[in-house]
């Protein structure tokens, strides 16, 4: 029998830098390598010192979002035998991230010590080369040699769609008769542009998930194509009294489902055509999604988002210093309003303007700048950057609904038609990760319902 033990090598229970360490088969997985969002240098990291250098047989990443990739070439230095696995989306997703995350961090050490950039752009190139694509539904071994129908070799993965963003991918590791499977960052239902996730509904050994909306009910009048409606509503509402609705957007991901609503908005007779403008990393990556549309299992496939009409770029110091105007739709990373990007550079102008309009439609940090307008009263004061002076809330602002995370109705219920032995909690806030606790703990009182406290190691089977 394959002896299994996890660390959770974040350093707390939050939706922070995500990585784990499984030790099955007498091999030790890396899964996920994040850096967090809020944080600089070092302390963004991982608790790296966890797993001793040159250890890891393998690194399975699941996704590019910063959170999950940011720290991998820091990861990779310490593990320079370790093959990387990810989906092949991934492999073209993650370079452009983790390039602009060496731009961030430059941007953030201005004036603070060099030791916030934690690599360099060569050293991205580099690694790049030893990354292995797979391809879904395609068991391999830790050397990347596929396995036939029923064939074991030791220790395997696979990967299955995880319907998140583009490229996102569950792991399924199989060892001494052992199915482990973690589901990365996963969504069950169908987006815009992503399709529903598709998981293995064979029962499991563990079962490691993610957590994030396990803090909130879904309500039961809640579907997303009327959230959609009410969007185009608000947009429109917003063009027709002569405003600007501005809405922050993750660059990746967020952009690219909101801009497919909009094609959708066209077509369905919802709004008509205006100036949309995206810019930065945003533009990037939307080309990505275009490029590999063909590639991946996605909603639409012919549609190309860049073609969308009214489409504009912003780039540069000119887009940071652009004027805006009425009339138009202001697409802009990043979601959460960091300091130094578009959408903080430029919400200043709308601020104060009653008839512009701040919609969000993702996930808003409380203790970011997205945070802290969506909890600030009408008319109250609000500072967007230390440097300047506050002023006045006075747009209209509003909240829509269009995670890409699955619901917690949606996840429970993939946990109980595989029911696993034990469930392992990561990736959510405290009041998320009680509330799995106490509901999968009613629901599956045979199996080990665990929340793993951040370094400590956990023999689960």
């Amino acid at each position: 029998m394959a002896l299994i033990c996890f660390t959770n090598l974040a350093r707390a229970i939050e939706i922070g830098a995500n990585s784990y360490l499984l030790e099955i088969g007498g091999k030790r997985i890396v899964l996920d390598s994040g850096l967090h969002p809020r944080m600089d240098g070092p302390l963004a990291l991982p608790q790296m010192d966890l797993v001793p250098d040159d250890s890891a047989d393998a690194i399975v990443l699941t996704h590019a979002h910063q959170d999950h990739v940011g720290s991998l070439p820091v990861a990779m230095r310490r593990h320079r035998r370790a093959p990387v696995f990810m989906t092949g989306a991934t492999c073209d997703v993650g370079k452009v991230m983790l390039h602009n995350s060496v731009n961030v961090m430059t941007r953030r050490a201005e004036g603070n010590s060099s030791n916030a950039i934690l690599f360099s752009h060569r050293e991205i190139d580099g690694i790049a080369k030893r990354w292995s694509p797979l391809p879904l539904h395609t068991p391999v071994n830790l050397s990347g040699e596929r396995l036939g129908s029923g064939e074991s070799d030791g220790v395997s993965i696979e990967l299955f769609d995880a319907g998140h963003i583009l490229g996102s991918a569950g792991v399924l590791i199989r060892a001494g008769g052992k199915r482990v499977f973690y589901t990365g960052d996963v969504n069950f239902e169908d987006q815009t542009v992503m399709q529903a996730a598709r998981f293995p509904e064979e029962p499991l050994d563990v079962l490691i998930m993610e957590t994030t909306r396990g803090d909130h009910e879904t309500p039961a009048s809640y579907s997303r194509e009327s959230e959609e409606l009410h969007l185009a509503t608000a947009i429109r509402e917003v063009l027709e009294r002569g405003g600007c609705a501005f809405i922050p957007l993750f660059a990746l991901g967020k952009t690219q489902e909101i801009l497919a609503m909009f094609s959708e908005f066209h077509r369905k007779g919802l709004l008509d055509p205006v100036p949309i403008y995206i810019g930065g990393l945003s533009t990037k990556l939307t080309e990505l999604y275009d490029k590999l549309a063909d590639q991946i299992p996605r909603q639409k496939q012919r549609l190309q988002l860049m073609d969308i009409p009214g489409l504009f770029t912003l780039s540069g110091t000119e887009g940071m210093a652009t004027r805006i105007r009425n009339n138009r739709i202001y697409a802009l990373s990043s979601g959460m309003m960091t300091e130094k990007t578009l959408s903080n550079a430029l919400a200043g102008q709308i601020l104060s303007d009653p008839k512009d309009a701040l919609f969000f439609v993702g996930y808003a940090d409380p203790e970011s700048n997205a945070g802290v307008i969506l909890s600030t009263p009408p008319g109250a004061p609000v500072r967007l950057n230390s440097g300047q002076l506050a002023q006045p809330l006075r747009c209209e602002v509003r909240q829509f609904s269009f995670s890409g995370h699955a619901t917690r109705e949606s996840i429970r219920a993939y946990v109980n038609k595989v029911r696993p032995k034990t469930v392992v909690l990561v990736h959510g806030d405290p009041p998320a990760v009680r509330w799995f606790q106490e509901t999968l703990g009613a629901d599956l009182p045979d199996s080990k319902i665990i929340s793993p406290q951040p370094g400590m190691r956990l023999e689960l089977e």
